[in-house]
């Protein structure tokens, strides 16, 4: 939901809209017409969003998306037999990794080594405990599928999925590991 925006949060964004210089070889957002800073049709208020300003494409805020790195995809889905045949144990779980009680630092650095670790052991399919978190919207919930897109350990797994409630529902994952080159 979008809060009304007051005269001082409008005087703060001009002065960091007056800072915005626009890229070399690039035209200056300037340029184009100015977002109007006017409340819609309504008297609901401002709303400060790019799209909803009038911002065309080339301005600053789109170049400055463009230009940040694209994050790495995170890992495929485990393919749903193979996920099945792991949550009926007909393939073990061979590892277990609990994240509670890590913080982001500590939690992201032993997902990476137990990966490894486990790749090397011949270890096929994992478990990662990371819990839910306090509102159900953990932050180590949310950033392991980032984690295991890291380019350093992404080679070496073949998916990851949700593990069944038995193995910890929503606040743990599956992870399906290719096979050790010999």
């Amino acid at each position: 939901m979008r809060r009304p925006l007051h005269p001082e949060d409008v005087r703060l964004w001009s002065l960091v809209t007056a800072t915005v210089r626009p890229h070399r070889n690039r035209p200056s957002p300037l340029s184009a017409p100015a977002p109007t800073l006017a409340p819609p049709a309504g008297g609901a208020g401002l709303i400060l969003d790019p799209r909803d300003a009038g911002l065309r494409p080339g301005s600053a805020m789109t170049a400055r998306k463009a230009a940040l790195p694209a994050k790495t995809a995170a890992p495929d889905e485990i393919e749903p037999r193979r996920k099945r045949r792991i949550s009926m144990s007909r393939e073990p779980i061979s590892a277990r990794l609990d994240l509670h009680g890590l913080n982001h630092d500590q939690a992201r650095s032993a997902v990476i080594a137990f990966i490894r670790r486990a790749h090397e052991d011949g270890s096929r399919a994992v478990l990662i405990i990371t819990g839910k978190g306090a509102m159900g919207d953990g932050l180590l919930r949310r950033c392991t599928p980032e984690w295991l897109a890291d380019p350093a350990i992404r080679p070496l797994i073949a998916g990851l999925s949700s593990a069944e409630r038995h193995h910890g529902g929503e606040g743990a994952l599956y992870v399906a590991l290719k096979r050790r080159h010999r």
